[in-house]
């Protein structure tokens, strides 16, 4: 099979990656060998491959948003048959016996493991993945539409609950790619006042579209202060613009897992008054199976663009040059969708 990898990480994503061919995996015990139906292009490829993440794996097949058929399933698996469609995501392993794993938090085990970091992902014709971290997932969904729901949807989500919006409040939203706007459906669906700052016009002017109440400039103040916020943008320097947006008692969380350089904070201007700033990890499987029974309730409008899984290295360099409204897709060649 063909695949990409991830050869010279750096800031040139084109340089970065390299497709190649490789034997097909193999599924271990345990595991789920999958055929590749569609794999969203996350930022978060997109900071393994500038190397803006350390490298955990040499030469990893990124991609953690796979939609897939199983081909074949390991010794010890049950509950899978061939022909099943299910989803991958970001997190893949974790101990089971640590004081987080065992309190619900295994998005915190510090033997945790990631698709498309530690293990091969899905920007290639197949992958494995282990029966216990994968996914049933819902009807009424083309592929390519529920690949962002299995990063950009469970992040958004957990990104959601930890910023503590209380029913019917304000929330603003701070870039607005792939996980912001399945979030932002989500807290309109909860009858939550949603306003979007971003950067993009043609984001603004989709967040108008799913039904945002405002949508500005990035850097620009919201209409009215804020219950709660979230940073999806990967700038450092939006930090204390989201803290003063907020109402006293507000919580900003910042759902990213790199974050350019926070500037110093003013403590009476941007956490006095219970303001509270919150980071986002992971996530639990928990979370996963939450959002997709979400998606399942909620017909979730997700913005594809979608790129031939040969133009992996374009799709990226696009969502790095903010050209990609909405969420990327790969899929593959003979798709019935290209």
């Amino acid at each position: 099979m063909y695949g990409w990898q991830v050869v010279e990480p750096g800031p040139d994503v084109r340089q970065a990656l390299r497709r190649v061919a490789m034997p097909a995996p193999r599924p271990a015990p345990g595991e789920l060998l999958l055929a590749v139906d569609a794999c969203g292009v996350c930022r978060t490829d997109l900071h393994v491959a500038a190397g803006e993440l350390p490298v955990h794996r040499p030469r990893v097949v990124p991609g953690h948003e796979i939609v897939g058929h199983v081909l074949e399933t390991g010794s010890d698996v049950t509950g899978y048959a061939p022909g099943d469609r299910v989803g991958v995501a970001w997190l893949r392993h974790t101990c089971g016996e640590c004081r987080y794993c065992r309190s619900g938090a295994e998005n915190l085990c510090p033997a945790s493991r990631y698709t498309g970091w530690d293990a091969d992902g899905g920007y290639a014709g197949c992958a494995v993945v282990p029966a216990a971290f994968a996914y049933r997932l819902p009807d009424g969904y083309r592929d390519e539409e529920l690949a962002p729901l299995l990063c950009a949807g469970i992040i958004g989500y957990r990104a959601l609950r930890r910023a503590d919006l209380p029913p019917g409040g304000r929330l603003g939203v701070y870039g607005f790619g792939a996980s912001a706007h399945l979030a932002a459906q989500i807290a309109l669906a909860g009858g939550a006042r949603v306003h979007v700052l971003t950067r993009s016009a043609a984001a603004r002017e989709l967040a108008l579209e799913l039904g945002a109440h405002s949508a500005g400039e990035a850097y620009d103040a919201p209409p009215e202060p804020l219950d709660a916020a979230i940073l999806f943008a990967p700038v450092g320097d939006l930090v204390p613009v989201a803290l003063r947006a907020l109402d006293r008692g507000g919580t900003l969380a910042v759902a990213g897992i790199y974050l350019s350089d926070i500037p110093s904070l003013d403590y009476d201007r941007d956490l006095f008054q219970e303001r509270t700033l919150r980071s986002v990890t992971a996530n639990t499987r928990a979370d996963g199976r939450d959002l997709l029974a979400v998606a399942a309730r909620h017909r979730l409008h997700v913005r594809v663009t979608a790129y031939p899984m040969a133009q992996a290295a374009d799709a990226l360099a696009d969502l790095a040059a903010d050209r990609v409204n909405g969420a990327a897709v790969l899929l593959p060649e003979n798709s019935p969708a290209r």
